[in-house]
């Protein structure tokens, strides 16, 4: 059996289909993670970690039976690509695995966020009735800007299409295939047209806070952000200052800079919604990866095309 380096922490019953196949080191954590490079480094065929967790030039070099990398999902921004490649490794990721899972989430932070429902049921418990608390808008005619009009970008466009959401998006550039949509050349133009934002793009120094202060300016106070994506891709800094001079109405984030600390400049506010990056998670998107990356190490011993190359 070949043997696999698995850096992400995975439920049982799904760690059971790689137990088939694999030779296992369980190494979720730094400790064990370099406690079994360490010691095992020599016996390591092939890694499954993710974009957030990577793995490091340094780590590639103490492999030398190394054969193929995988990030869990679509993200791979710590992986060191170039290293890999400089080894003749391949290299695979999760895209599409856990699409809908994210949209679904991202859409249940929003309308979280906009209709005000974690603050709504504290001032219930505390007393509170419904003539005593703001009106909260509907998404019908709502104007949502999406940053990253990729695999799960569209699909949050869908859903939120679903609500008569009016959609809006900002890419490197136009997809000819986004029809419905208004293409915007930056994020701040598109901010500036919607009533809320959504985060779905790659993370990475090139997207690193694409949502800046003026972003948020844009927005405006009636507008409301969700970010899905990565947490570099927002200044948490600018965020909280935007949130507590009233200068956006809300926020619902699932990622944040620093992980797996939660953002301190956040945690006093009440107008956030914090998740522990759980919105790919789910028992059908976990095992959906897991089966991914065994059929792309499939594919690879026979000689073929991975099924979800980098």
């Amino acid at each position: 059996m070949p043997t696999l380096l698995l850096l992400v922490p995975i439920a049982a019953e799904h760690k059971a289909l790689l137990l088939e196949r694999y030779h296992v080191i369980d190494a979720p954590d730094a400790a064990s993670r370099a406690a079994a490079i360490a010691a095992r480094a020599a016996d390591i065929d092939f890694v499954l970690t993710n974009g957030s967790t990577g793995f490091t030039a340094d780590e590639i070099d103490a492999c030398p039976r190394l054969k193929l990398l995988a990030a869990q999902g679509a993200g791979y921004e710590n992986l060191d690509l170039a290293a890999a490649r400089a080894r003749g490794l391949a290299c695979c990721n999760g895209a599409g695995t856990n699409d809908d899972c994210v949209a679904d989430h991202a859409l249940a932070l929003l309308l979280s966020s906009v209709r005000a429902l974690p603050q709504q049921g504290a001032a219930l418990r505390a007393g509170l009735w419904r003539d005593a608390l703001p009106l909260r808008p509907n998404f019908g005619g709502r104007r949502l800007g999406i940053v990253g009009l990729g695999g799960i970008g569209r699909k949050i466009a869908s859903r939120a299409a679903a609500f008569g959401m009016v959609i809006g998006y900002h890419n490197r550039r136009p997809r000819h295939d986004a029809d419905g949509t208004t293409y915007f050349d930056s994020a701040t133009a598109l901010a500036d047209w919607a009533d809320d934002l959504v985060v779905a793009t790659p993370g990475g120094a090139a997207t690193r806070h694409i949502v800046d202060a003026g972003v948020l300016a844009a927005l405006g106070p009636g507008g409301h952000l969700v970010n899905i994506a990565r947490g570099s891709c927002v200044d948490t800094a600018a965020l909280a200052e935007a949130l507590a001079a009233g200068r956006i109405a809300g926020a619902a984030l699932d990622v944040y800079e620093g992980e797996p600390q939660p953002p301190r400049e956040l945690l006093g506010l009440d107008n956030v919604i914090l998740t522990p990056h759980v919105a790919g998670w789910s028992p059908q998107a976990i095992r959906a990866t897991v089966e991914n990356f065994i059929a792309n190490v499939d594919a690879w011993e026979r000689g073929e095309p991975l099924r979800t190359p980098i």
